[in-house]
């Protein structure tokens, strides 16, 4: 039987990467990548495939399938879900059918909870830890536009049988993802949500993209300080992570696209819903168990919710 892979959100991560996929297996005999997404987007690729530009180049890829309907999808092996971090619970729960017992779940939320959560819904499942760097965004229904060169995924468990993992990582692979298989996931997962908490909060706070950040003295204090204070709440947590990873988080942002700026951001900008319950005040809620104090996560915090 083939394998059948979910792709949940197809928005800037889900797109790109599911995009990836549906490009490497499309009319494949061993592998079907499935997307999962409603309204205008579906109706919008269903038609004309998905459309990704990037900098220098743009494709138009098709999935097996794209569809929301439960009975439609069937069982998956595999289900990628990249939705915004207040969907989870919901979004999930709507696939109920195509979640088998055998469905190994791989989160690329913004956050760091999404584990717990997903399990606390489908306990019998395996769920994988995992993060992306990307910069990139609906641009229109059924087109994703990426920015810059960072495209890099990675995933990991200390549960999940390494035959299943070297399997998902084969299948990213022979896909062209930049995909990194890795031991200590839970650690390069808050090292990514270093990286994005920060950014998230201060470029929602100021209104400032990532260039006026770095340009302004006082604004990139204000990130560094928020830095300081989510190290200080990942090290009372024990993670081990690296003793300069304020300096490697700076040099990162440094290297982004000086345009850019947070998907958190740019829905506050629209006026949609934000994900700073799980990106600013969840790092206050964590400071506050373990004892940090984060005052400026708190004083962030209460201005953006």
């Amino acid at each position: 039987m083939k394998t059948k892979i979910g792709i949940l959100g197809l928005g800037g991560v889900g797109g790109y990467f599911g995009g990836l996929l549906a490009k490497a297996y499309f009319k494949s005999d061993e592998i079907d990548i499935v997307f999962i997404a409603r309204g205008e987007n579906q109706k919008a690729i269903a038609a004309d495939g998905l459309k990704i530009i990037t900098d220098d180049a743009e494709m138009i890829v098709y999935p097996n399938l794209v569809s929301n309907d439960p009975d439609e999808i069937g069982a998956l092996d595999y289900l990628i879900c990249a939705t915004k971090t207040y969907d989870i619970e919901e979004s999930l729960l709507s696939l109920k059918k195509c979640i088998v017992p055998e469905t190994i779940i791989l989160p690329l939320y913004n956050g760091v909870d999404a584990p717990e959560r997903i399990e606390k819904i489908f306990p019998e499942n395996e769920v994988l830890q995992g993060c992306v760097y990307i910069i990139s965004m609906i641009f229109s229904p059924g087109t994703i536009r990426k920015i810059g060169f960072y495209e890099k995924l990675f995933f990991g468990s200390r549960t999940v049988s390494v035959s299943k993992l070297e399997e998902l990582q084969s299948i990213f692979q022979k896909a062209k993802m930049e995909s990194y298989l890795v031991e200590n996931i839970e650690e390069t997962v808050w090292e990514k949500f270093i990286f994005i908490s920060a950014l998230g909060s201060a470029t929602s706070y100021l209104n400032q993209n990532i260039g006026e950040i770095l340009n302004n003295q006082q604004s990139k204090e204000i990130y560094v300080a928020l830095l300081y204070e989510i190290e200080a709440v990942a090290n009372a947590k024990g993670l081990q992570l690296p003793a300069d990873i304020v300096k490697q988080t700076i040099i990162k942002l440094e290297k982004s696209p000086k345009n850019a700026t947070s998907s958190m951001n740019r829905d506050l900008l629209a006026g949609n819903k934000t994900e700073v319950t799980s990106l600013t005040q969840f790092v206050v809620n964590e400071g506050l168990k373990y004892g940090i104090e984060t005052p400026l996560y708190e004083k962030i915090a209460k201005v953006l919710l």
